[in-house]
């Protein structure tokens, strides 16, 4: 991966080099990468070049030390120009979160410096999007290591991480429900086992991988054992949802943007008037730029309540996902209407953010599941049942 020797400084200032970084590689490589179903390899590195991989890590280990409002506008920026690359970069912030309180030294400061891109492992067969229970086991053994088996559904950046950040049950089965794990890339018994042809998000590399007597050593753990669903409702799920928010919003405000483009620049022969003089026409596109607008203040609403420890702020991250998936797919579907037959056509890019602005209601936490975990916590119930704990 390249990288600058001036990450730490480059990155002070995110928007002039993601400028640069969208204009040169992002904008240009994001329809090659959704046709071909490529993982966005030249994006991601000269994000790393630019020091933009190590924004959300401490200064004390050579990042740029930005909290997440900061990281917000960098996955915002870059959804509106491509999805996949917005989704990896997203779960490299998300797991790098985990690694910033609980993992080793040398690890972080390869993140600071861009040479290490990272991601989750929480999906598996056994649980689906139910993350929070893991199937897959970790055994101790003689040798003060430890053997991980599980397989693993869903990985964004499957084969072209560094690192997983991988869930397994604990080592003792009494101390909780989860451990956390950080899981270098070429461990052997760690493989990519299918293919990714999606949808949308295509060249997010988001395929399964196994884990078949996968051996780390026992330093590996982050977090104490039994501990993993802890450190990943307090530090993965804020990151983690609000990024996802911030994902839809950029993919919403670009396919707003568009449609607004395209009425304003096509013109009727044979009545001369633009597409924009129909005042129902005016309406619906008042209508998607509203919903977008309400997403945005509802997303800015919840970084201040994280930011000053309001008492509502994990309401807030739990609700601002559910809201962000239902109104970058309506918006996206309303834009492809107002754009008629020319939206379904490659030019626009508005059949490609469509098609990206459906993974966010399934990715786990589902929509249907924060609806539920809204309505736990609206009605004095524990987050998670003591059947999902």
């Amino acid at each position: 991966m390249t990288t600058s020797v001036d990450n730490a400084q480059t990155a002070t200032d995110p928007p002039d080099t993601l400028d640069t970084v969208i204009d040169d590689v992002i904008r240009p490589q994001a329809p090659i990468v959704d046709r071909d179903g490529t993982f966005p390899r030249p994006g991601v590195d000269a994000l790393a070049a630019a020091g933009l991989l190590g924004l959300a890590s401490s200064t004390d280990v050579g990042g740029a030390g930005h909290g997440l409002r900061a990281v917000a506008e960098v996955i915002e920026r870059l959804a509106a120009e491509c999805g996949s690359t917005a989704m990896v970069v997203l779960m490299h912030y998300a797991a790098t979160a985990v690694i910033e309180a609980h993992g080793p030294h040398d690890v972080r400061a390869a993140i600071a410096t861009g040479d290490h891109l990272t991601t989750l492992a929480f999906s598996e067969y056994g649980s689906r999007s139910h993350f929070w229970s893991p199937t897959g086991t970790a055994t101790a053994a003689a040798d003060d290591t430890v053997r991980l088996d599980a397989r693993k559904s869903w990985v964004t950046s499957a084969g072209e991480a560094n690192s997983y950040v991988w869930s397994s049950l604990p080592l003792t089965r009494d101390t909780g429900p989860m451990t956390l794990w950080l899981v270098p890339a070429d461990s052997a018994g760690l493989s990519v086992t299918g293919d990714f042809d999606g949808l949308g998000l295509r060249g997010n590399g988001s395929r399964p991988m196994t884990a078949d007597g996968l051996r780390v050593p026992a330093t590996a753990r982050m977090a104490a054992d039994g501990a993993g669903l802890d450190t990943a409702l307090g530090a993965v799920l804020p990151w983690f949802l609000v990024l996802n928010a911030a994902f839809c919003l950029g993919l919403a405000d670009s396919a707003v943007a568009e449609a607004g483009r395209h009425l304003t620049r096509t013109t009727l022969a044979h009545t001369g008037a633009a597409l924009r003089d129909a005042p129902v026409t005016r309406r619906d596109l008042a209508r998607l730029m509203i919903r977008t607008d309400a997403l945005r203040a509802f997303l800015g609403d919840t970084l201040t309540a994280l930011e000053t420890g309001r008492e509502d702020a994990m309401l807030r991250v739990l609700q601002v996902k559910a809201l962000a998936g239902e109104t970058v797919a309506d918006v996206t579907d309303g834009a492809m209407q107002l754009c008629g037959g020319s939206a379904f056509r490659k030019e626009l890019g508005l059949e490609r953010r469509f098609r990206d602005a459906r993974a966010a209601r399934v990715m786990a936490p589902t929509t249907d599941a924060l609806h539920d975990f809204v309505g736990r916590l609206a009605t004095g119930l524990p987050l998670l049942g003591e059947a999902n704990r």
